[in-house]
């Protein structure tokens, strides 16, 4: 794929082969940034996973960037008040189920009590190629609606490692306080290196990166992540 000017130029700003203390590394991102809008910084970590191997969790990240999440949720009728006292954006049962069916799916996250998840479970998918299935894994099904929703609105967001053993995670905007970000890669990789699998062999985490949404790239040295 063709990169444009602005891209190529990025690139002369820094050493792509290089890794570079976490600090630093973030602001050789700000300084490829072009765009003209606030480019989210995204982290990546490579994993050393076999096949039969996953990693898959929470982690609420301490300097929140986005705005509140729109949180709908799948429970009978006796748990409406609860969800909708919690805060949740859409709140039912069927209902809303035979609307997803039909394609709906303006909502950010989905939360599902244990008694709906049968329903739930139809609109695999609907909600499963979007990422919005709810799942105990991630704490979106559980009875404790007000806690999970408490959860959510403090920015609580979901990793997982995909086919590659690469787990992928937006962690600030460029606008933001290097310190500030700095902060939230430093809770997502320590979440991350606590999902290690017990079996895993070696070295855990093989590679970490940081990158904004239109640049490429930067190499984060591993050590300052320990």
């Amino acid at each position: 794929m063709s990169r444009g000017k602005k891209y190529r130029e990025s690139l002369k700003k820094y050493d792509p082969a290089n890794s570079y203390e976490l600090s630093e590394a973030l602001n050789v991102v700000k300084t490829m940034c072009y765009a003209k809008f606030d480019e989210t910084v995204d982290l990546s970590v490579k994993l050393s996973l076999k096949k039969s191997q996953s990693v898959r969790d929470t982690v609420v990240l301490p300097n929140q960037f986005r705005g509140e999440k729109r949180v709908l949720v799948f429970c009978k009728p006796e748990k409406e008040k609860e969800a909708q006292d919690a805060g949740a954006a859409f709140v039912g049962a069927g209902d809303l189920v035979e609307k997803i069916k039909g394609g709906w799916t303006d909502f950010d996250v989905a939360v599902a009590t244990p008694d709906m998840m049968k329903d739930v479970g139809k609109l695999g998918m609907v909600l499963g190629r979007k990422g919005l299935m709810p799942n105990p894994k991630t704490g979106t099904v559980t009875f404790d609606l007000k806690g999970a929703l408490a959860e959510l609105k403090k920015g609580r967001t979901e990793f997982r490692a995909d086919k590659t053993g690469v787990v992928h995670l937006a962690v600030g905007k460029v606008s933001m306080e290097s310190a500030k970000i700095a902060e939230n890669i430093q809770t997502a990789v320590t979440e991350i290196r606590r999902k290690r699998p017990a079996d895993a062999k070696g070295e855990f985490i093989q590679t970490v990166s940081v990158a904004s949404t239109m640049g490429p790239g930067v190499w984060v040295s591993i050590k300052d992540q320990e």
